[in-house]
């Protein structure tokens, strides 16, 4: 006992005993199952809390802006890409439809040319179109095929639709086409009329188409016998007659058939067949007597 009192006598012992008795209290107290938190517990928890509350929301709003501000700078170079991938696809549609005309002029032309081959023997040869005019008193255009390819004046142009017109000047490497838009009976310097008959009625149907006229737009094909069958609808076509046109090349359709000068005769407006446009590829006709 005295030893005891000697033992608690000693302030420092004291102390570490007592804190050591209360350290396991403490602990024997928290490793307990417990329902609630001791309020220094919930003092703590709630100032932590608190603090953390204070420094987070500010923090992840930083955070949270310099994310949108990324985001932004992606989805702007996002954007920039989109906008060269829709050019390139504009682009792309564009040309693709330019190769799909293309593709759909040249098989109209060959589906003619292999018929027009099958039937009369005809060849013909693809010409580029290189310049066009279209002043009233000169209408022609010119063609990248001349005298070096077999072309030689009067010679038939035509396009996938019908007869353009015939080769009126030829140099070494191009030739002048003159289109029917010049024709004109009261010229001397137009080209030859166009003997003509229509599809179905070739032993019963014949005329001369002899002029353009440039108000209507419309082909006449007058000496037609009063008792000839041509009516409205028909296909005008060449007959061969006269040997300057080759026979078989389609020239129009009839609109109208009416009483010619003196009323012996008839004469028939015809809607052209080629439709007098912005010409990128024809065809000259070499026929056997016009070999190459």
């Amino acid at each position: 006992m005295l030893k005891l009192f000697k033992l608690f006598s000693n302030k420092r012992l004291f102390i570490l005993l007592i804190t050591l008795v209360l350290f396991i209290v403490v602990m024997g107290f928290s490793l307990g199952t417990r329902k609630s938190l001791s309020w220094p517990e919930n003092f703590v928890r709630d100032t932590t809390g608190f603090v953390q509350n204070l420094f987070y929301k500010p923090a992840g709003f930083v955070a949270g802006l310099f994310e949108d501000i990324g985001n932004l700078k992606d989805l702007a170079e996002e954007n920039e890409r989109l906008k060269i991938i829709a050019a390139q696809y504009t682009r792309e549609k564009a040309e693709y439809n330019l190769i799909k005309a293309d593709n759909e002029h040249y098989k109209r032309l060959w589906d003619l040319t292999q018929a027009q081959r099958t039937k009369y023997n005809y060849e013909y040869h693809y010409a580029q179109v290189v310049s066009l005019t279209t002043e009233p008193s000169n209408n022609s255009l010119v063609i990248d095929l001349g005298s070096r390819d077999g072309v030689k004046p009067n010679m038939s142009v035509i396009s996938e639709k019908g007869l353009v017109g015939i080769i009126s000047q030829v140099s070494n490497f191009t030739s002048t086409v003159k289109l029917l838009t010049m024709m004109d009976s009261s010229d001397p310097n137009s080209q030859p009329p166009i003997a003509a008959t229509v599809i179905g009625k070739i032993d019963q149907t014949f005329g001369m188409v002899e002029r353009y006229d440039q108000q209507t737009g419309r082909l006449i094909m007058t000496r037609i016998d009063e008792k000839d069958p041509i009516t409205e609808g028909d296909t005008v076509i060449s007959s061969g007659l006269g040997g300057l046109y080759p026979r078989g090349l389609t020239i129009g359709t009839v609109e109208s058939v009416e009483v010619g000068e003196f009323g012996l005769t008839k004469t028939a407006v015809i809607k052209p067949a080629a439709e007098y446009e912005d010409w990128k590829q024809l065809l000259i006709v070499f026929t056997p007597e016009e070999p190459q």
